[in-house]
């Protein structure tokens, strides 16, 4: 860590560029709610610390969301523990939700950086929905700060150039993104080093950072330093480039979100998108392309994993009357009377995204339905496979709800032993293709509750029990 400073010009350098950078791209509306991604690292030690002492507003509604991936052991623990201390000692309010990320990564198929930031956003798009709703504010004027520099947008680059990317993947970390602002874009790791530094402030470090086995640590730590011997002002210059190609993506993104308005028929009620084959030939391959995936992303969230392999068979199958072709999530598209239709087949169960589940609160899941989490009335224990009372005192701040993961076990609500969620699932004579849609309420690594079977007699409600809480799952076809 950089050696403490007295120099009133270090103190403030890093606070005074961040704040005329968030200003500019109108970051922070007046008194806007603001969930920040805190890990402990330096990065967004220092956001936390910025955002702490007003640097972007005084009327903020600022909380903190810190997300344990539970894969480095006492080290996450002490992470967790690090920001928990921080908060309290800067007056801000804490959430820490525990999720298992390997589990999660295997799953579904991703790799670890992939899985830990769907999971994060999820999270934080969730109690940033919470804190808005308490607040009595729109949702739309919530932030959710996230402490990405230079140095990350600059490594995100080398990492799409490497593995292949458009000209919107090239330009790496957008500072704005919907509700997702990024006050560090414009400033470099050094400098927020040296800026703790000045003010005496600690930091957690992660050992992963230094394993050049991941790529991202190779291109920091090998590959930058290389870049910046050919030119010392490399990360200025790549700056520039960046927000040229950024600017030119943004246009041709909102060309392509208006023809797919004109030229798609979008039905998010019955999961289908339905392209004029006539209207989209007229457009360039290139525009054609984005036109494509831009409606996808509408109806269909798993249509990120879409690759360019797919969406160009897809452009090609404009042109052909008997095109049919599988995609990736359980996708089917096929030409019908003019129209290429891109639909769900029905035959593949889609597994519930993680979201986070306050306190009383509801987390929307999609296909699967909502959950709605609150206060029990007095003396009401009553309970049916898809509403049960449990046990608040003995819950975390936050709960977590997803779907099935191997070997899930836990005790069931009036039975000896552990036993499978599997075998649950069997017992209770769920149906195979529901089955990876059925949510299950996870209080970091236990489990409460098996949605539409049974909960967890680790969390009965007992005459000691000071708080009661319902939880209530509402299945999409109930009109969730």
């Amino acid at each position: 860590m950089a050696s403490p400073s007295n120099t009133p010009d270090v103190r403030t350098a890093l606070s005074d560029a961040a704040c005329a950078f968030a200003r500019r791209l109108g970051m922070f509306p007046p008194g806007a709610p603001v969930v920040a991604l805190v890990s402990g690292g330096a990065d967004s030690t220092a956001l936390l610390r910025l955002l702490a002492d007003g640097v972007f507003g005084e009327s903020l509604s600022l909380g903190v969301l810190h997300v344990n991936h539970l894969l480095r052991g006492e080290d996450s623990d002490a992470d967790e523990s690090f920001v928990q201390s921080l908060c309290s000692d800067l007056g801000v309010s804490f959430v820490a939700v525990r999720y298992d990320v390997a589990a999660y990564a295997a799953g579904e198929g991703l790799n670890l950086e992939d899985a830990g930031r769907r999971v994060r956003y999820r999270f934080a798009e969730e109690e940033l929905d919470a804190r808005c709703d308490q607040a009595g504010a729109s949702r739309e004027s919530g932030r959710i700060a996230v402490a990405h520099t230079l140095d990350d947008r600059i490594e995100t680059f080398f990492m799409r150039a490497l593995t292949g990317a458009g000209s919107g993947g090239l330009a790496s970390i957008a500072p704005v993104r919907g509700r997702i602002v990024r006050p560090l874009l414009d400033a470099s790791r050094d400098d927020v080093r040296t800026w703790l530094g000045a003010l005496g402030q600690t930091w957690r470090e992660d050992s992963t950072n230094a394993d050049t086995r991941r790529l991202r640590a190779l291109i920091r730590h090998e590959l930058v330093p290389v870049a910046e011997s050919v030119n010392p002002r490399f990360r200025e210059t790549l700056a520039r480039s960046l927000d040229v190609l950024a600017e030119d993506d943004r246009l041709l993104s909102e060309m392509a979100d208006a023809f797919a308005r004109d030229f798609a028929d979008i039905d998010l009620s019955a999961g289908e998108v339905a392209f004029d084959r006539d209207c989209m030939q007229t457009l360039s391959r290139p525009m054609a392309r984005r036109t494509v995936r831009s409606a996808l992303l509408v109806a269909f969230p798993e249509a990120s994993r879409l690759e360019h392999s797919h969406v160009e068979a897809l452009v090609d199958g404009l042109t052909r009357d008997g095109f049919a072709r599988d995609l990736p999530g359980g996708l089917r598209a096929f030409a019908e009377y003019g129209r290429m239709i891109v639909a769900r087949t029905g035959d593949e169960s889609r597994c519930v995204a993680p979201g986070l589940l306050t306190l009383p609160g509801t987390v929307h899941l999609g296909d699967a339905g909502s959950i709605t989490a609150a206060d029990a009335r007095s003396g009401d224990v009553s309970g049916s496979p898809d509403s049960v009372v449990i046990d608040a005192t003995r819950l975390s701040e936050a709960l977590v709800v997803d779907g099935v993961r191997e070997g899930d076990r836990m005790r069931p609500f009036g039975m000896e032993g552990n036993r499978k969620l599997s075998d649950l699932l069997v017992d209770e004579k769920v149906p195979r293709r529901e089955r990876a849609n059925t949510p299950v309420v996870r209080d970091g690594e236990r489990i409460v509750w098996l949605a539409g079977v049974r909960m967890s007699e680790h969390y009965r409600v007992t005459s000691e029990t000071q708080r009661a809480i319902r939880l209530t799952w509402r299945r999409r076809e109930d009109g969730a």
